[in-house]
């Protein structure tokens, strides 16, 4: 087991990472008034390994190559932050978890789904200590999430109820930490504070692979498993309306992105990591990283039902208050005409 001064370091060091979204400039222009060709477009990303298309995007330049110099970047430490910026304008578009984004269209929010960054990218894991080996286990124990109805948390809690157990949100018998950075789960492990978590990669396997945690559930065996989208690409209907030409630059970008991403496994995992170093002067283990990459799909491909098929069991487990309806949530048309060009 490695030493905990060394696992709050890294902990500490990528908190600071994710404490504040960075407007990370490509170009000086103007703001965000020009018209046409002419207007700065703003894009949102989170620092992860599941975001590994924005990331390629940017870095590889196929952003400016698509849209021009007039393109910043944002990164985010969690959705309700990404939503908050793209419901004031701060962002025009980006990549985000589908929780966030459902909950804030059901609300009545301007956002639509463009397009898929990634699939899968949850790994149930438990303390090497925490007598948790499998789902039936769970009862008196704890678990700990990034956010209160975020998607991992939804796909833990759903499996719980299908054996009969509920969090003590709903008067269960097990416990629930929302609101737990990701990097934070490594300290807590170590420290006995929490028993398990619905993590998302690449830091479940991180807890695996030096932290001796157990894989309760591997990706591809939780809730909706390899089709529910753990990265979506969306935008504003007032944005796709007004600026088409922008959005079709930005899913060619998106597409050369995840074509990288899906042929040059060793340069994607290390422009991430370089990244994340630029960030925080942290790298992950390159072992951890090529582990957890096996633990999720970089893909365009949108599975509108498995989207669905997550909110209908967020509304069961009273994360919402009525019966969610996604029409109009996904539109895919411009990339679905961008693939068939091929």
């Amino acid at each position: 087991m490695k030493k905990l001064l060394s696992t709050v370091f890294l902990s500490a060091a990528v908190m600071a990472m994710s404490a504040c979204g960075t407007e990370e400039s490509s170009s000086s222009g103007n703001a965000s008034g020009n018209e046409g060709q002419d207007r700065e477009v703003n894009i949102g990303y989170f620092p992860n390994l599941d975001h590994a298309a924005g990331i390629v995007g940017k870095e590889k330049g196929y952003f400016t190559d698509e849209m021009g110099d007039d393109v910043n970047f944002q990164n985010f430490p969690n959705g309700n932050d990404f939503i908050e910026a793209l419901d004031t304008g701060i962002i025009d578009l980006g990549y985000v978890g589908p929780g966030p984004a459902i909950n804030y269209y059901l609300s009545g929010g301007d956002v639509v789904v463009i397009g898929s960054a990634a699939n899968g990218a949850t790994l149930i894991v438990s303390r090497e200590d925490s007598g948790i080996h499998s789902l039936d286990d769970f009862p008196g124990k704890s678990f700990c999430t990034p956010g209160n109805g975020c998607t991992h948390n939804v796909q833990l809690e759903i499996m719980l109820q299908e054996k009969g157990m509920k969090t003590n949100r709903l008067g269960g018998e097990v416990e629930h930490q929302s609101r737990v950075n990701p990097a934070s789960m490594v300290a807590m492990f170590e420290q006995g504070q929490i028993d398990a978590a619905a993590a998302p990669e690449p830091w479940g396997t991180l807890l695996v692979e030096e932290h001796n945690a157990n894989v309760v559930t591997e990706w591809n065996e939780v809730f909706l498993g390899e089709e529910l989208a753990s990265v979506v690409m969306v935008t504003t209907e007032e944005f796709l309306d007004e600026y088409p030409d922008k959005v079709e630059e930005a899913l060619r970008a998106h597409k050369r992105s995840v074509d990288f991403a899906q042929n040059n496994e060793e340069e994607t995992l290390e422009t991430v990591n370089d990244l994340i170093y630029d960030l925080t002067q942290t790298r992950l283990p390159e072992h951890v990283l090529e582990k957890a990459w096996q633990r999720m799909a970089v893909t365009t491909e949108t599975h509108a039902d498995a989207l669905q098929a997550w909110a209908d069991a967020s509304y069961e487990l009273e994360f919402m208050d009525k019966d969610p309806d996604l029409d109009g949530f996904v539109d895919t048309t411009i990339l679905d005409g961008i693939l068939e060009e091929e």
